[in-house]
């Protein structure tokens, strides 16, 4: 094991308990105020595809964002994971139907429906990242697979990091191919990243 991923690990250890000490009905305020501070951001309003993922666990749930996202007619995309090359590609979904457990128990989309390229795929997009944990640069703290740092590097859209305040860090320990936000959404509303110098 490498000096940064038993740094992490211990790191993503405690930001877990913390996160899982959270009341339902704290984490359900809390989430709420996240998503009506997310769909008021102009990227959102101007972005003709939304990226988004289904919440496990005490993830924040960002499942309004999705029935806003319909309703203003844009189209919405879920990643689904390839465990054996650790990737993930995005999948559009007309409903939350659409989505089924696969992989890690996260509900996924089906295989066969339209997949979003990065690099081909017409349209502004807009993705919503997860995470246990970000700094104040805009790195997250995962669960150690790396599929979003991988899907980041390709992406070319603008990136927010959805996240509670309290779980804001300094700095996290990072790798190489770790991938920073463009802006961190919280509970107390958009948090700009701050630049290194």
């Amino acid at each position: 094991m490498t000096p940064i991923k038993r740094e992490k690990d211990i790191i993503r250890k405690d930001c877990s308990e913390k996160r899982n000490a959270m009341t339902l009905e704290e984490r359900k305020e809390k989430d709420a105020k996240i998503c009506q501070t997310a769909t008021s951001l102009i990227s959102f309003r101007h972005a003709d595809i939304i990226l988004l993922y289904a919440p496990i666990k005490s993830e924040i749930d960002v499942m309004p964002i999705f029935e806003l996202a319909r309703e203003k007619g844009k189209r919405v995309a879920f990643p689904r994971c390839n465990v054996e090359e650790r990737t993930m590609k995005f999948h559009f979904v007309e409903s939350l139907d659409d989505l089924s457990p696969c992989a890690y128990g996260i509900r996924e989309p089906r295989e066969d429906l339209p997949a979003y390229d990065p690099e081909s795929t017409k349209g502004v997009a807009l993705c919503y990242v997860p995470g246990l944990a970000f700094d104040v640069y805009g790195y997250r703290l995962g669960y150690g697979k790396g599929y979003y740092d991988k899907f980041m590097h390709k992406f070319m859209g603008s990136t927010i990091g959805m996240v509670y305040s309290s779980l804001i860090l300094p700095t996290l320990p990072r790798g190489r191919f770790d991938k920073h936000c463009d802006i961190l959404i919280t509970e107390q509303g958009i948090k700009t990243i701050k630049q290194e110098k």
